[in-house]
């Protein structure tokens, strides 16, 4: 097998994106475009990987790493002329060139491999990616010879009306003899209306040359969305959720409703898990078989265990376990360890806090900075006052403690085991195992005191 190189041309500012984000670091389900493209290519046997960049070179760089050799292109002077900066490091070398472009975030290994053994295959000088479209307008159309190699492009404005019928396009990726690539890019012009030096051109000159030029259709038009504008991005975010939801629904996972369904790309979901409508699951998530995951929740780099229902809530950087019952309207900040069985409930708020199994935080309250035991019952309107305006405390809630409703417990504080809070009780000091803390003014109650103001309201 020759070998295999890569360009990826990633130098163009983007105007019609009309951001001051470089382009091709726009995100689809949460990944940079460009890194959509570079993490395809990784599966392939390539050996160098170069990126043409320019306009946000540094930022590119630093998205992708040392997974490419970069290449600035200090000028923008066409495709020809970016692939032209990879010369120093290809020219004259034997082999397989593939050009992609960074904006087609799309395109699978899968295609892309079919692409260049078929090149292969056919001893091609060049070989086109192509499609199939409904509706070709404003492409490249690919006219074919009689024996179905490429007999030229033609571009819309320059078709016939038979051309124009023509529903094979130009996808803008190629497979190149390396060598045959690099002679002919030094014959390229810029003698056009833009003054700029094009990368077709190279596949006329090779043609011209006697040389075999190829075609290979991929089946699925989708893959091969190049995005130079905002409307574009967001047919590349659905047709990309589009397949991480397919791949889920496949693999064993309901999803009740997937067009409203937004799945991260490095999400892995287990067997019978049910998400439904209105919920966004993104970066390094795991959620165990059996879990049932919304409507309208959101869940990022968290660990879910096995038959945990989350309701309407929020989740980030945390472990949860397994049997865990989550809201609705509860918020599990980062760094919040939930063992199995808990139950978090409305509106309460967790914050770098472990709960042992089976505790229970049913109702508005804030347990933050916080380690408590197992079987612990803390009631409605209890908060971990854990900030004293410049540090945070710990609170220590030991196994089987009971905290009555609407307690303050002032950190650093330590609840012992089997220990009752009574409610509305603002605790400062430790509570001894098995004791109950009272911490509350003493009730008063004085009789006949309303008739008394009602009759001096009177006078």
């Amino acid at each position: 097998m020759d070998n295999r190189y890569a360009i990826v041309l990633a130098a163009g500012k983007g105007t019609r994106m009309k951001s001051s984000l470089y382009k091709v670091l726009h995100p689809v389900c949460g990944k940079p475009m460009v890194q959509h493209v570079v993490d395809q290519l990784l599966s392939l046997q390539l050996e160098n990987i170069i990126t043409i960049v320019g306009h946000g070179a540094e930022q590119v760089e630093e998205q992708i790493g040392e997974d490419s050799q970069f290449i600035i292109q200090e000028e923008q002077l066409g495709t020809g002329h970016a692939v032209q900066q990879a010369d120093p490091v290809l020219s004259g070398k034997k082999g397989t060139t593939l050009v992609v472009c960074g904006d087609t975030p799309l395109l699978t290994s899968e295609t892309l491999e079919n692409l260049i053994q078929y090149h292969e295959q056919e001893e091609a000088k060049v070989t086109l990616l192509t499609a199939h479209a409904d509706n070709p307008a404003g492409y490249g159309r690919i006219v074919r010879n009689e024996d179905q190699d490429v007999a030229r492009i033609v571009e819309q404005k320059d078709a016939s009306s038979d051309e124009k019928l023509i529903q094979e396009i130009n996808t803008g990726t190629y497979c190149f003899d390396n060598e045959a690539l690099f002679e002919a890019l030094q014959l390229v012009s810029n003698d056009n209306a833009q003054g700029e030096y094009y990368l077709p051109d190279v596949i006329e000159i090779l043609k011209n040359q006697g040389e075999k030029i190829s075609a290979y259709q991929t089946d699925d038009v989708t893959e091969t969305l190049g995005v130079n504008d905002r409307v574009a991005l967001s047919k590349a975010e659905r047709a990309m959720q589009s397949r991480i939801n397919e791949y889920h629904m496949r693999s064993g996972v309901t999803l009740i409703d997937p067009d409203n369904t937004y799945i991260g790309l490095g999400v892995a979901i287990g067997q019978d898990a049910v998400v439904y409508p209105g919920c966004t699951i993104s970066g390094h998530t795991t959620i165990a078989g059996g879990a049932e995951i919304g409507p309208h929740t959101e869940i990022k780099d968290c660990t879910i265990g096995q038959d945990t229902t989350i309701k309407q809530s929020v989740a980030h950087d945390s472990h949860i376990g397994a049997r865990v019952k989550i809201g609705p309207y509860a918020h599990i900040r980062p760094a919040s360890e939930l063992a199995d069985d808990v139950k978090i409930g409305n509106f309460v708020e967790t914050k770098k806090a472990a709960f042992g199994e089976g505790s229970k935080a049913s109702h508005l309250s804030y347990i933050g900075d916080a380690k408590v035991g197992s079987g612990v019952n803390i009631g409605c309107g209890t908060i971990t006052v854990n900030y004293d305006g410049e540090n945070k405390h710990l609170t220590t809630i030991e196994d089987g403690a009971f905290i009555g409703c609407n307690s303050n417990l002032v950190a650093p504080v330590t609840i012992g085991e089997g220990s009752y809070v009574a409610a509305g009780s603002t605790i400062t000091n430790d509570v001894p195992d098995s004791s109950l803390s009272i911490a509350r003014s003493r009730q008063t109650n004085k009789e006949g005191y309303v008739e008394k103001l009602k009759n001096k309201k009177n006078d």
